[in-house]
């Protein structure tokens, strides 16, 4: 019931706030992608491009599930499910997908980082995976990070990161949120502290960096807003209706955004991104 009340408050504050910033005409060629076909996937909550299997998505339920995340390919069938050894899944909400510039391998990012309580948890944590090179079903270790925010706990279901600096961030899901940088380094042995750069949209429920770095985008239940690597807003971008909608990321050309829904048979939808916001070439 209470989310319910938010997310009624959370539209009001958020409709009143369209004029502030440049909008993206909604005819702009949006299409639903896939569909997930796996009963398994019942509340994808996070979303992520392959950085290394050409037309395969990475996803993973929310709370009260497994460390389990799922290979899935352009007609949303299942490729392969992983378990994450060792790995908790308090309230697992978002994840990301990089590629080690030493390596060229595709490293994924789990992040536990929910916290319905804003303050249930005395630290959150965010789980590296090196990406599978063979999609089969297995067990995957992984290195766990622990989190803590400089200014107190609170709820979060977006993390991004930056591929130009490696640098990664959670975005707070709150009615006055924010962005979050982590250290330059993260360290294993000791807890991570996490320090307010810049604002976000009010309930925000995800994030993610585009390829190339030259742009950021913050997804709430309604929409989404592009941000320069500043902060500085380029265009609010309209989302697809979706039952509850969770997920965010841009296609692996960055010209697009995926959007996805938690939910059983879920779809997933290509958004095109204004002109202003599309990688430009040299």
């Amino acid at each position: 019931m209470g989310d319910v009340v938010i997310r009624v408050l959370a539209v009001v504050t958020a409709t009143c706030c369209l004029s502030a910033v440049p909008v993206h005409a909604a005819d702009d060629g949006t299409e639903k992608l896939f569909t997930f076909r796996d009963p398994g996937i019942t509340e994808s909550s996070g979303l992520a491009v392959s950085p290394t299997h050409d037309g395969v998505y990475y996803t993973h339920n929310d709370s009260a599930a497994s460390p389990t995340f799922y290979a899935v390919d352009g007609k949303g069938r299942t490729r392969a499910a992983f378990q994450v050894r060792g790995a908790q899944a308090r309230d697992w909400e978002a994840m990301a997908a990089t590629k080690d510039p030493e390596t060229g391998r595709g490293v994924l990012w789990f992040a536990d980082i929910g916290d319905n309580l804003d303050g249930a948890w005395p630290d959150i944590s965010v789980y590296r995976v090196m990406e599978p090179q063979t999609l089969r079903s297995t067990a995957l270790p992984a290195t766990r990070y622990r989190f803590r925010y400089a200014d107190g706990a609170r709820n979060a279901e977006g993390i991004m990161i930056n591929p130009r600096t490696g640098r990664l961030y959670v975005v707070s899901k709150e009615f006055a949120g924010s962005v979050y940088a982590a250290p330059k380094k993260l360290r294993t042995g000791r807890t991570n502290i996490l320090r307010k750069v810049a604002r976000a949209p009010i309930m925000a429920t995800d994030a993610a960096y585009a390829p190339d770095g030259s742009s950021y985008v913050i997804r709430t239940y309604f929409s989404a807003t592009l941000y320069r690597p500043s902060g500085e807003t380029i265009a609010k971008v309209p989302m697809p209706e979706l039952e509850q909608a969770e997920s965010i990321t841009y296609t692996a050309d960055g010209t697009a955004l995926l959007a996805g829904s938690e939910g059983p048979r879920s779809p997933v939808y290509r958004v095109p991104l204004p002109e202003r916001a599309t990688p430009t070439t040299t």
